[in-house]
């Protein structure tokens, strides 16, 4: 992912939630609406969410340190994770707690044009901070289905954009539905499913973004192509004859360390395996533009020592 891609949708994101977020809070001081609460702290919390996507790619932008010889790439796995955590408490905890709240001590909604009014503008809003997302991510999705999107992306930030955008727009439908039945029947308790419906797909999407961003803090390998990118560019035919094992691992979302054992002959001179070694990470960098740190390991191949691929 290019990183000013992903900071253009967090950038129109965090301006579109914080505009929300001013809106259904005076909706809600006018209307006495849990749903327009509990949506108001929805994107507040994402609000800070993307704040925090933005400090993390600062972050990971600093000089690799003696203490840190690989960098800071993984900074922006950590705060993807800080958002799922924000995400499932302040947003969908909150809105639990306020639905239940609601529809235990039901009550009227009053100047119902001002959450109608808000809630129609703030699905405007998000829908076209929604658009800029999906714009983003198809540059570099290709022909992947938007769930293999979302799993396999080694960047974090325009999956965590494009579902939080998602689970915000469903989630001012929901709001809108609260709102439009407890006008209709009178009676708010609807506010208040409304509201509880709001904090379940909240905490559902935190914990799919909690899962994606633990695999990512884990330590994912390169994606299938790149693999066999690397794999094609290692291998000479001359005095790198074989594969004998080969490890990758994204430092970062722009990072990927590789680490081979690779087979020479036993009557290979030293400057020989140097120079072909050296010439095997120039075709990686050149395949792999991301592979920026490369350990090969000239060995003689022996087929009975041989690690079995992905041992």
């Amino acid at each position: 992912m290019s990183a000013s891609g992903g900071t253009r949708a967090i950038v129109a994101a965090l301006a579109a939630n914080l505009a929300i977020a001013v809106a259904k809070f005076v909706a809600f001081l006018f209307s006495g609406s849990s749903s327009m609460l509990a949506e108001s702290v929805h994107s507040l919390a994402d609000s800070g969410n993307q704040g925090l996507l933005l400090l993390g790619g600062k972050k990971a932008k600093r000089e690799a340190t003696p203490q840190h010889p690989f960098g800071y790439g993984r900074e922006r796995y950590i705060y993807a994770f800080l958002v799922s955590i924000v995400l499932f408490t302040v947003g969908g905890m909150f809105a639990i707690y306020e639905g239940i709240e609601k529809i235990n001590h039901p009550h009227a909604i009053e100047a119902w044009y001002w959450p109608v009014g808000v809630l129609v503008f703030a699905i405007i809003a998000e829908s076209f901070s929604f658009r800029t997302a999906i714009k983003e991510s198809n540059e570099i999705r290709g022909r992947q289905t938007w769930s293999q999107f979302i799993k396999r992306a080694k960047a974090p930030e325009l999956p965590v954009v494009l579902l939080e955008d998602l689970g915000a727009l469903v989630g001012l439908v929901l709001a809108l539905g609260g709102v439009g039945i407890a006008l209709a029947t009178g009676n708010g308790v609807w506010d208040g499913i409304g509201t509880l419906c709001i904090g379940i797909l909240l905490i559902v999407i935190a914990i799919v973004l909690a899962a994606e961003t633990k695999s990512l803090l884990l330590g994912e390998a390169a994606g299938i192509d790149e693999v066999e990118k690397i794999k094609a560019a290692i291998v000479d035919g001359d005095v790198v004859t074989r594969i004998i094992h080969m490890r990758t691992l994204h430092l970062g979302p722009e990072e990927l360390l590789v680490a081979a054992k690779i087979a020479v002959e036993h009557d290979d001179t030293a400057t020989e395996v140097a120079r072909a070694i050296n010439a095997a990470e120039a075709r990686i960098r050149e395949a792999v533009p991301i592979a920026r740190v490369i350990y090969l390991e000239p060995d003689i191949f022996d087929p009975a020592a041989a690690v079995p691929e992905g041992k």
